[in-house]
């Protein structure tokens, strides 16, 4: 995986005037757009689509600050139609128009070539499991959320306190296999994972492909497939959210798997009374590399 993302990183270096296919270099890659994306994001701490615009932007400065070319050529040349679309994409990157850097000489914000090498601390233990299931259903209550990285997410903790306790009893006497328990699941998630970008979160079970599920709930439908099954325990959502990020970090660099599109699930198996500590499984979506 960390030969793919600096390959890719060479690929944005080749067509960094024009659109980057980053369909067409995933199959190149022999991995899919989805994984790529995912990891490079989880990795560089930036999505894709943000690296190749500041390092677009990088290059664009150059040639401004060297004056051979109108503001137009240079537009032109790095992928833009105008003046005045290329002027936005340069003042959210630098902070300043390309006017203002053509007079005084900056301020400029460069934005190095990304290189990625693989480090392994293990310093979060990975007690992981490769499960294969048939399809199944998740049914709950769902809403459409911010994503955010660390931290409690507010937007999910009004949704889930906006129940009332006699529904989770409900929810409970209703899921029927595994994942087990009241679950906390994420779908619909920006390929690239963005903070701030909206996904779906729904508060619900786990139910059996011929189970029905109540007309009141939402759903979403599984197929079946393979998941990876990472079992934490300890400060919560700490350890948890550590795990999350060093499955991108130690774990599918070192193993023959990949993401595959579907929701992520968190299990919450055994929890102190205050939220403070909890056992949880993270189950996600993955097929062979």
């Amino acid at each position: 995986m960390i030969s793919a993302l600096n390959r890719l990183v060479e690929f944005v270096e080749e067509q960094l005037t024009d659109e980057v296919d980053v369909a067409r270099v995933a199959r190149m890659l022999g991995t899919t757009e989805y994984h790529l994306r995912r990891m490079f994001s989880s990795l560089a701490g930036m999505s894709l689509s943000e690296y190749v615009r500041r390092r677009r932007m990088t290059v664009a400065a150059a040639d401004v600050v060297r004056g051979e070319d109108g503001l137009l050529t240079i537009a032109v040349r790095h992928g833009y139609g105008s003046t005045e679309a290329f002027g936005r994409a340069f003042r959210a990157v630098h902070g300043v128009s390309p006017g203002d850097v053509r007079r005084d000489g900056g301020p400029l914000r460069s934005q190095p070539q990304i290189r990625f090498r693989l480090t392994v601390e293990g310093s979060i233990p990975m007690d992981t499991r490769i499960v294969d299931r048939p399809a199944f259903r998740l049914v709950g209550h769902a809403a459409r959320v911010p994503l955010i990285h660390r931290g409690v997410n507010p937007h999910i903790q009004r949704h889930i306190a906006a129940l009332p306790p006699e529904e989770h009893l409900r929810l409970k006497g209703l899921g029927d296999t595994e994942p087990q328990g009241l679950l906390q699941v994420t779908d619909d998630v920006d390929p690239e994972a963005t903070e701030g970008t909206e996904l779906t979160y729904l508060h619900g079970v786990a139910l059996a492909g011929g189970t029905p599920a109540p007309d009141d709930l939402d759903a979403i439908e599984v197929p079946a497939g393979r998941w990876a099954v990472f079992r934490t325990s300890g400060p919560y959502p700490q350890l948890l959210q550590d795990t999350w990020a060093a499955t991108a970090t130690e774990w599918f660099p070192s193993n023959p798997w990949r993401l595959r599109p579907g929701p992520s699930i968190v299990a919450v198996l055994d929890r102190a009374d205050d939220f403070s500590t909890a056992t949880c499984e993270l189950w996600m979506p993955v097929e062979p590399e």
